[in-house]
């Protein structure tokens, strides 16, 4: 489990195929003390196992569902990369819950400026962007962010100069794909009413 506030941003060192494995080195010197193999990392926002380690250099390995599921499928050589460990029980929690299980991926419709006023907003499918409410929480990439409005195509955030500094998401250009996460409260309530609705049905 994590927060989707973003610790560190790493940079991809290596990638290597292995069928339909992916073998990907991360350095990332700011969070290598108290990471253990074995551990859960947040990388741009799927949870990935860290498999081996190398001094300041991680290594996760990722199976054809995550690669096909998510953005990480496009990583490559010197790609930066969001990073969070996982959330520790005697932690706050700062953002929202996020699970590092990508609901889907979305593609950049604009980043706009205008001073520090900046927004970011996402294309994605019709059953993801059901799911999210004007004021409510999605993670970009693994970053915790608000919905500011939800529209036809997709829905947008505004980011924050701070967030712009410490995550990828200013790198982010029309087109580029990324990672999505519904809140999981969302997710369950949503779940919830549709089997009460497809079982009584719809109320007049």
């Amino acid at each position: 489990m994590f927060t989707g506030i973003v610790e560190t941003v790493g940079r991809v060192a290596e990638i290597r195929r292995d069928g339909d494995l992916a073998r990907i080195a991360i350095d990332a010197p700011e969070i290598a003390q108290g990471v253990r193999v074995g551990d859960s990392v947040s990388v741009s926002g799927g949870c990935l196992t860290v498999t081996r380690i190398e001094g300041a250099r991680f290594h996760f390995e990722a199976v054809r569902e995550t690669l096909e599921r998510t953005a990480l499928g496009e990583l490559a050589v010197g790609s930066r990369v969001n990073l969070e460990r996982a959330l520790r029980a005697d932690a706050r929690l700062d953002g929202h819950i996020v699970q590092g299980h990508v609901d889907g991926t979305g593609r950049v419709r604009e980043l706009t400026r205008r001073g520090d006023d900046v927004r970011l907003a996402v294309d994605c499918n019709p059953s993801l962007r059901d799911g999210l409410v004007e004021k409510g929480s999605v993670a970009i990439d693994g970053v915790s962010l608000t919905v500011v409005s939800v529209d036809e195509r997709g829905f947008d955030v505004a980011l924050i100069p701070y967030t712009l500094a410490v995550t990828t998401l200013g790198d982010r250009r029309p087109g580029d794909r990324v990672n999505l996460e519904a809140d999981v409260l969302a997710k369950y309530v949503r779940r919830y009413v549709e089997r009460v609705l497809g079982r009584e049905g719809r109320p007049d």
